[in-house]
């Protein structure tokens, strides 16, 4: 299959340009702030304690995620993937490759990092307030898989982050008019791919976003301050380092020992963690959120 002649930026307003990856992250951000507000009025998911914060609350801790996202994303990506970035700060020989760190338009965001970032916030948020940290990440965590999806759809749409080559009827050739004439090449060739993007919406996102729903609606986790946060660690853990088979490797990472990729390396803690929250979570009696 041909990748369809998208167009990375919607609009362009005067000189600026309104992209779909930039879109996403906005979808992802309000639509989770929306979720995240009606888990929070909604009393009888925490009984028998209380929401950790109030609504009011909620809306400081998006601006702090927000901020954790982006920064935490960014510098990941560098930290993980391009640790150049780093060093071009001082030896760059002009200020485009300096400051490229800093140019977030140009795409590259480590969804590690973006976590780590996420984390960050939310403990120094509950810290100051004085509230259960683990209680407001489940809550931050249970809205993530909006965010995932919608960004994995963006990364699609930049014909990004491409599979490893396959015979099977859907692969697509992420190659078109567009991506050659920005590149001067196709960096991801002519042979078809695995579509690895959308594959990771529907694992990070669709489904994710469903299990962790049964988790806070049905089974009324959010009374075991942890649980949802390690469902939402070992899930993202195990789909991430699943689909990496399928996923091509970033440019000079494919060969760690053991076939491990980067993605894989980073997911295993990920899942350890989550392991451990939710074996931690599951052994306490229900408690209040908050305090």
């Amino acid at each position: 299959m041909p990748f369809p002649e998208f167009d990375p930026v919607l609009i362009h307003l005067g000189p600026l340009p309104i992209r779909w990856y930039a879109l996403a992250y906005v979808a992802g951000i309000v639509l989770g702030w929306i979720y995240a507000a009606r888990i929070v009025k909604t009393e009888r998911l925490w009984a028998p304690g209380k929401p950790p914060i109030t609504g009011p609350q909620l809306d400081d801790l998006v601006l702090w995620i927000t901020l954790g996202i982006i920064l935490g994303g960014r510098f990941g990506y560098a930290l993980f993937y391009k640790p150049e970035m780093f060093g071009q700060l001082f030896t760059g020989e002009s200020w485009a490759e300096r400051l490229e760190l800093l140019q977030l338009w140009t795409g590259g965001m480590s969804f590690h990092g973006g976590l780590l970032g996420c984390t960050l916030a939310v403990v120094v948020f509950s810290r100051r307030l004085g509230v259960n940290i683990l209680s407001v990440g489940d809550m931050a965590l249970a809205a993530a898989p909006i965010g995932l999806f919608f960004g994995r759809l963006a990364n699609f749409v930049n014909g990004e982050l491409w599979g490893r080559t396959t015979d099977v009827p859907w692969a697509i050739r992420f190659c078109n008019a567009r991506i050659e004439q920005m590149y001067g090449f196709c960096p991801a060739g002519n042979e078809p791919r695995h579509p690895s993007q959308l594959y990771e919406a529907g694992l990070e996102g669709i489904l994710l976003f469903a299990v962790l729903g049964l988790a806070v609606w049905k089974w009324k986790l959010l009374a075991k301050p942890g649980y949802v946060t390690g469902l939402f660690m070992v899930g993202y853990g195990v789909s991430r380092a699943l689909l990496e088979t399928v996923r091509q490797p970033d440019a000079g990472m494919e060969n760690f020992p053991l076939g491990l990729t980067m993605g894989m390396m980073l997911s295993i803690p990920m899942i350890l963690i989550g392991a451990w929250l939710i074996q931690r979570a599951w052994k306490r009696p229900p408690v209040a959120a908050a305090g």
